[in-house]
């Protein structure tokens, strides 16, 4: 019976400091989401401050939460402030060499937040990797590609990568390859051209638009267009352009070629 008090007696202590350390942790947790959240919003409702500039301090003040959480929890199971100190000191080495790949994506990340070669909302190539930027924190950057699908690339794969971004400047060049019959005359083609390119209202003056022959392939003559639209207008021009250049030629008589096969019998 002693045994069993006596065990009862140091068990209890141990019980109740881990109930605390639970109860602590989710309070820790819950308040760590609400305050990145609120961090985030405040941020983001400046005009002055850039979406991206208020995820990534979100991002910040959340993980700085929860390693206050983690010290506090530590400090109920008896692990003094001043030895956890000295424990992370002593295990910094070996926490590098295991998480280098994180620490990585975490200096990275500080990176991409300074030099900002991208921001939230904008489409971006980032190694061969293409999407809408959604989200970039302290570790990863997240796209989200035209059909809807998620994507995932580390921050460190990020700023070691190529990026292009399409979004960057207001104004994008929309290039646009037609190919005539040899029998056409090519002036009227690019004539026709220009006037589909005029009666689009978001076709832009300046630069001045431009059509060319630009090639000479084996079954036609090729015109290439290039026109100055605003970037957010970019793919939906590009796609109605080519309907009405196309409905344009065949109303004036001008051909697309097109490959036949012809069988010659022996």
């Amino acid at each position: 019976m002693d045994q069993i008090l006596e065990y009862a007696g140091t068990l209890g202590p141990l019980i109740i400091a881990t109930i605390k350390a639970f109860i602590v942790l989710i309070v820790g947790w819950t308040v760590a989401g609400v305050v990145a959240r609120t961090v985030r919003r405040k941020v983001n409702a400046s005009e002055e401050i850039d979406n991206t500039l208020g995820n990534f301090a979100a991002s910040i003040v959340r993980w700085v939460i929860l390693l206050m959480v983690l010290i506090a929890v530590l400090s109920i199971f008896g692990i003094e402030a001043t030895s956890l100190v000295a424990m992370m000191g002593a295990a910094t080495l070996a926490i590098g060499l295991a998480l280098q790949g994180t620490l990585s994506d975490l200096a990275a990340g500080f990176m991409l937040i300074l030099f900002r070669p991208y921001k939230l909302g904008q489409y971006v190539d980032i190694g061969g990797t293409a999407g809408t930027v959604k989200d970039l924190n302290l570790f990863i950057t997240e796209l989200v590609t035209p059909d809807n699908v998620q994507i995932i690339v580390p921050n460190g794969q990020a700023w070691g990568a190529v990026i292009t971004n399409y979004s960057a400047h207001d104004t994008r060049r929309v290039d646009l390859t037609f190919g005539i019959d040899y029998g056409d005359d090519a002036n009227k083609a690019m004539e026709i051209i220009l006037a589909a390119a005029a009666a689009d209202g978001r076709i832009l003056s300046d630069p001045e638009p431009w059509t060319r022959v630009t090639n000479l392939g084996d079954s036609s003559v090729d015109i290439t267009a290039r026109l100055w639209c605003k970037a957010d207008d970019y793919w939906d021009l590009k796609f109605t352009l080519t309907k009405d250049v196309k409905e344009a030629f065949d109303r004036d008589g001008i051909s697309i070629p097109y490959p036949h096969t012809v069988m010659v019998k022996p």
